[in-house]
């Protein structure tokens, strides 16, 4: 299934995003470089790391060196059960050189664009209840018109028991900083660019601190397990492993990652897929990981795999507990020089900031 390939999880802890054909991959690329760049002094573009995901430069296969990805953090990763939303902000989503079949084609995608100001593209939803996830992908934001728009938002922080609103509370204080700096520059103009949500879904987050032992019995690990080694979560078992161990593994991952490569060249279609359809379909199955042999049997017994990306995201409780939202600026291949406010942005940014108003006083 081609739509969960393209963003591939990375075990330590990072995504990589296949570069789209160009012009719109080198651009993404030689935006997050300019962001990014370490002799970076101006004090806007270094306000702006703040709200979009750490970037570490580019990886390619060994067995492909001309395909690109680039690599960065992954928003969800320090979350245990994830809740997770794509909205596309803006009153275009058609950037100032597009042609007028490309512009007929956006408009028609969603002809409520310029109205709202803001579209969903996807999101994926933790059930407490039925202990699953609910998902919805871009028709599902395609239906949604100036009637229904504050019903379809909800939806994303209801778990099954309660609208979560501490989660929207959390939401609107980060759009608010997002919005501030937008005020505050005339240099950037961004199109069909997206916002990333996040939040906690499980009722009390599991927090995993390496050395904590205390964690380590609840769950009836032996404490002489302990001794020197590293706690690390796969599914619900702990396995313990020392650090030489864990650099075999670590090794053995980044030579798997080429031949599990392979078997995502074969299957990746020329669409390109928001950072939220894949994820989403990346986390409902233990698809490719589980498929490549890249991890071997003689380090992990056969239960592990499925969500790999958590193998090697060791976080420190203290940023867990304070990190119940993330909201991520995603998506920039069509990210432009300007010299005037992103009145677009802006007037989809305040319209999702009062839609989700109005959902919390209602």
């Amino acid at each position: 299934n081609a739509s969960l390939l393209g963003i591939l999880q990375h075990p330590d802890g990072t995504v990589l995003k296949q570069l789209q054909p160009p012009p719109r991959g080198p651009r993404e690329q030689e935006f997050y470089n300019k962001v990014y760049d370490s002799d970076c002094c101006d004090s806007i573009l270094l306000e702006l790391r703040e709200y979009l995901p750490k970037y570490f430069g580019v990886w390619s296969p060994p067995t492909a060196p001309n395909d690109t990805y680039l690599k960065l953090e992954d928003v969800t990763c320090k979350f245990n059960k994830p809740c997770i939303m794509d909205v596309k902000i803006g009153q275009k989503s058609y950037d100032p050189y597009a042609s007028a079949e490309k512009i007929q084609q956006q408009v028609s995608k969603y002809p409520l664009m310029e109205e709202i100001g803001f579209l969903v593209l996807g999101m994926r939803v933790y059930h407490v209840s039925s202990d699953s996830y609910e998902t919805q992908n871009q028709h599902y934001g395609r239906s949604l018109t100036r009637e229904t728009i504050k019903d379809g938002i909800s939806k994303f922080f209801h778990n099954g028991y309660c609208l979560r609103k501490d989660a929207i509370a959390a939401s609107i204080q980060k759009i608010e900083k997002i919005l501030e700096w937008f005020e505050g520059q005339k240099q950037l103009n961004f199109y069909a660019s997206s916002l990333l949500f996040v939040y906690e879904g499980s009722c009390q987050a599991t927090t995993v601190r390496l050395s904590d032992v205390t964690l380590a019995e609840k769950r009836g690990v032996p404490k002489g397990l302990l001794s020197g080694g590293d706690i690390l979560e796969y599914n619900n078992n702990i396995h313990v492993i020392n650090s030489t161990e864990n650099g075999k593994i670590e090794a053995s991952v980044s030579k798997g990652l080429s031949k599990f490569y392979a078997l995502h060249k074969k299957a990746y279609s020329k669409r390109h897929h928001s950072q939220l359809s894949l994820k989403v379909e990346n986390l409902e199955q233990d698809n490719v990981w589980k498929s490549s042999t890249c991890i071997t049997q003689e380090h992990l017994n056969g239960n592990v795999i499925p969500q790999l990306e958590k193998v090697f995201c060791h976080m420190p409780a203290e940023i867990k507990e304070s990190a119940n939202v993330e909201v991520r600026m995603i998506d920039f291949a069509h990210v432009f020089p300007s010299n005037t406010k992103d009145e677009g942005y802006i007037y989809g940014l305040k319209n999702l900031i009062t839609v989700l108003q109005n959902i919390l006083d209602n």
